[in-house]
C-alpha cells in the first residue's frame, strides 16, 4: 500500500483528488492539507510514502515544502502545478522533487505517477520537459531569485532581509543588480517578469 499525503489550498480540487485516489486499491490517502506549512508538519508526523504538493499554496509553496520534507524524511515528493512553467521545473528538480505534473492530467494519470515515484523513479510531464529545453534561462543568480521570491507578495526590504537572514543593504544590492540585468525600474516589475517566465 502506498501512503499518500495531498496538499492543495483549493478545497474542491484537493477533496476530489483524494476521493478519486482512495478508489485505487494500492493507494491510501493519509492526510489532506491546505498549505505548505501544514503539509510539512503532517508529513513529518505521518511519514507518507509520497507527498502530492500543489505548487502555489499560502505560505511556503510546493517546491519549498518538498525541499523541507526531503531534508527530514525519505518521502518522495510530486509537485502539481497550473500552469506548468519550465523555470519552476528547474527549481523543483534542483530541490530534489521526484515528480512534476500539470493539474490538467486525469486522476488515474496522477495515480500512475504516484506509483512511478513510489517505485523510486522520477517523472516529469513530457510537455513540460520539452518546454524547459527551449525556454529562456534566467540571467539572475540563485540569490537574486531568492530575493525576488521572498518579496513577491510585496514584502519590505527589511522583511526580505529577515526571511533570508541577510542585511537590508545586501538585499538592496541584489535588487539593484536584478533591476540592472532586466532593465526594469521597480522590484515589483522584476517579480512579475520573473514569475511570468517561470524563474520563481
Amino acid at each position: 500500500m502506498i501512503r499518500v499525503l495531498i496538499a492543495d489550498d483549493e478545497d474542491m480540487i484537493r477533496s476530489a483528488l483524494a476521493a478519486l485516489l482512495r478508489l485505487e486499491d494500492d493507494l491510501e490517502v493519509v492526510a489532506e492539507c491546505r498549505d505548505g506549512e501544514s503539509a510539512v508538519e503532517r508529513a513529518l508526523e505521518l511519514r507518507p510514502d509520497v507527498c502530492l504538493l500543489d505548487l502555489e499554496m499560502p505560505g511556503i509553496d510546493g517546491v519549498e515544502a518538498a525541499a523541507r520534507i526531503r531534508q527530514r524524511i525519505p518521502a518522495r515528493c510530486v509537485v502539481v502545478t497550473r500552469p506548468a512553467r519550465p523555470g519552476v521545473l528547474r527549481r523543483a528538480l534542483s530541490a530534489g522533487v521526484d515528480g512534476f505534473v500539470p493539474k490538467s492530467r486525469r486522476a488515474d494519470d496522477v495515480a500512475a505517477v504516484i506509483r512511478e515515484v513510489a517505485a523510486g523513479r522520477r517523472y516529469v510531464d513530457p510537455e513540460i520537459a520539452a518546454d524547459a529545453l527551449s525556454d529562456e534561462r534566467s540571467p539572475l543568480t540563485d540569490r537574486e531569485l531568492d530575493v525576488l521570491r521572498a518579496g513577491a507578495r510585496g514584502e519590505t526590504i527589511a522583511e526580505i532581509a529577515a526571511s533570508l537572514h541577510l542585511s537590508a543593504g545586501t538585499v538592496r544590492n541584489h535588487v539593484s543588480s536584478v533591476l540592472g540585468k532586466l532593465g526594469l525600474a521597480t522590484r515589483q516589475q522584476a517579480a512579475i517578469l520573473a514569475r511570468e517566465r517561470g524563474w520563481i
